[in-house]
């Protein structure tokens, strides 16, 4: 089986090395400044468990697809579309935050995944990918979308659990994606403000809201507790170099100064499903608009003071 990762940044670039590294034939999918890199010299994948230069062979966008070929889409949400653009039907795994790439998939592609991502990984330099996750690298619930598990669940799921990965098969994967869209609710926080004091407020006020919009849409999802259990002392966060992870993707997405964040299908998430089932979210209506305008006007992430955005809330 080829793994075709599509996006092989922090997330893509983490799951295609660890793959590549345990000898599954994987092709990477990029675009620009980190394309040319990957070309010229490989990947750099650097980790708790030591550095390593990978060759990995690496396209600019659609190839022609093999049987047993399997689409890994590890782009933001918000470029899932054109991500996905020009592909042949294969099996596809959404390898990413928020709740709504399964479904745009769906409408193109018979077969869909979903994966959900406790991975601390950073990619900000052309051709270089970091994962400080130890002793493994992240934590990878899957499953079929809209659920169940098959033979290519099982399959993958072995697969990674050989790369460094706690990686298992759940029959409700999409249960795990809601629960980690709740914990993903403080991104856009730590994306305006760093981590200064009182962020951590701000984030339990977004998350609260979420979970009150969840329960009046009848939208299970796991628990922190859930989640912690499975997790345990596989992933923890570790100091590369003695240095900590800076910011999570949010962070990263203005760091880079894409122009683009993920806002509208973490917080947006929330405030949509507010509106379907007529309950107020205040909160992640401030944090969507703020992070967005952000954004778009290339500011760097923490630049907004904490009380600042104190003022901009209910």
């Amino acid at each position: 089986m080829r793994y075709i990762v599509i996006g092989a940044g922090a997330i893509g670039g983490t799951i295609g090395g660890r793959l590549f590294q345990s000898g599954h034939d994987v092709l990477l999918v990029a675009r620009g400044a980190h394309l040319e890199a990957l070309r010229a010299g490989g990947l750099r994948l650097v980790a708790p468990d030591g550095e390593e230069v990978l060759p990995i062979p690496v396209a600019d966008g659609p190839v022609p697809v093999r049987d047993g070929d399997v689409l890994v889409v590890a782009t933001k949400a918000q470029d899932t579309v054109a991500a996905l653009r020009g592909w042949d039907d294969a099996p596809v795994v959404c390898a990413q935050n928020a709740v709504q790439n399964e479904r745009m998939a769906l409408r193109r592609f018979s077969r869909v995944y979903g994966m959900c991502l406790w991975m601390p990984a950073l990619h900000l330099e052309p051709g270089v990918v970091a994962s400080y996750g130890a002793p493994l690298s992240g934590m990878l619930p899957l499953g079929r979308y809209p659920q169940g598990v098959d033979d290519l669940v099982q399959q993958m799921a072995d697969d990674l659990g050989k790369s460094r990965f706690a990686a298992f098969a759940v029959p409700d994967v999409m249960r795990w994606k809601y629960g980690k869209l709740l914990g993903n609710l403080g991104n856009a926080v730590e994306a305006l403000c760093g981590h200064a004091e009182g962020t951590e407020a701000v984030s339990r006020r977004a998350r609260q809201e979420g979970e009150t919009v969840l329960a009046a849409a009848g939208i299970p999802y796991s628990s922190e507790e859930e989640e912690r259990e499975r997790r345990g002392d596989l992933v923890e966060m570790t100091p590369l170099g003695g240095v900590e992870r800076p910011g999570g993707s949010s962070w990263q997405s203005l760091a880079k100064g894409s122009g683009s964040i993920e806002v509208d299908y973490l917080n947006g998430e929330i405030v949509l499903l507010g509106r379907l089932h007529g309950v107020p979210t205040p909160v992640n209506l401030v944090l969507q608009r703020e992070a967005t305008r952000l954004a778009r006007e290339g500011g760097r992430p923490g630049s907004l003071d904490v009380a600042a955005l104190e003022r901009l809330l209910p």
